[in-house]
């Protein structure tokens, strides 16, 4: 035995908070599976030199602190079970399988290549899963790699630089400058994030239309404005940066959202009107809202 396998049962409201517990406890890797009539949950993997018994504790006592909270936790407890080495890899890679996204993109991990025959025509994103978020198979992901396509078929001007906020691995940045996008600019606060997402850039042979920085909206130059800002976080810091969003966004351009659940993407859209955002299409994928909106031209 080499790995521990720890199932966590999970809902929307509780795994972001869950995954985020799980890799600051040193875990490998983390999914979030959803197999169909069964409810979601997280596996994660650990080093055999974890503590399995200290794993469950922590794990049952964060849940009885988010129950505490008001959160819906699941009844099911978590369960740990050991893999023998090789096999954690296997399940691991199982997890993310090439996934094809609205009419043009094929999202896959590195170990696997384009199936050509079952996807002509469509372009590959290479995404290696870590600690980073952004995988494509996420349904606050895959809705803003739809509304991307989109809103790149509508733009009077495509190739204009597109910019990322919170890029986690890239996935959004990389997908927009294949679809046509000259360059992006990709910003995020987290390290592990900005380097994760120049090794998929580079394994996607976008390393030279992406640049990257390390910080918050401050690292964006004064004046500078974009046609299409895309920005896949949580629904209380879009509600925070309605005016950045407001000083970012070019007259003509889009604003594209995820990272809400379903529902929440309402208050987001009010927030942004008084600013002089236009709704233009809502996306729901699994449960998770994203947004296409478009902050018009001046009469």
């Amino acid at each position: 035995m080499s790995f521990w396998q720890l199932t966590i049962p999970a809902s929307a409201d509780t795994s972001d908070g869950l995954t985020n517990f799980l890799w600051e406890h040193g875990a490998l890797g983390v999914v979030e599976e959803e197999l169909p009539g069964e409810p979601p949950r997280l596996l994660a993997f650990f080093p055999e030199t974890a503590s399995a018994t200290g794993l469950l504790g922590a794990v049952n006592a964060y849940q009885t602190s988010l129950r505490s909270l008001g959160f819906a936790v699941a009844s099911d407890s978590a369960q740990i079970t050991p893999l023998l080495d090789g096999d954690w890899a296997h399940a691991w890679q199982q997890s993310f399988p090439p996934i094809e996204v609205g009419e043009r993109l094929l999202v896959l991990p590195p170990w696997d290549t384009p199936p050509e025959r079952t996807a002509p025509g469509r372009l590959p994103v290479i995404i290696e899963p870590g600690r980073a978020f952004g995988t494509g198979h996420h349904g606050s992901t895959e809705g803003c790699l739809v509304l991307i396509e989109e809103a790149l078929c509508s733009l009077r001007a495509p190739a204009e630089p597109v910019l990322d906020v919170g890029t986690g691995t890239g996935i959004l940045a990389i997908a927009a400058v294949k679809l046509g996008a000259r360059s992006a600019l990709a910003i995020d606060v987290d390290p592990d994030a900005i380097a994760a997402a120049r090794q998929n850039a580079q394994r996607n042979g976008s390393a030279d239309r992406i640049s990257l920085a390390l910080g918050g909206l401050e690292t964006v130059p004064s004046g500078v404005r974009f046609h299409l800002v895309v920005a896949n976080l949580l629904t209380h810091t879009h509600l925070g940066l309605v005016h950045e969003y407001e000083r970012l966004v070019a007259r003509g351009g889009l604003l594209i959202l995820g990272g809400m659940l379903e529902g929440e993407h309402r208050s987001v859209a009010d927030a942004l009107r008084p600013a002089g955002f236009e709704l233009v299409m809502p996306r729901i994928v699994d449960g998770w809202a994203s947004l296409l909106v478009r902050l018009p031209n001046l009469a």
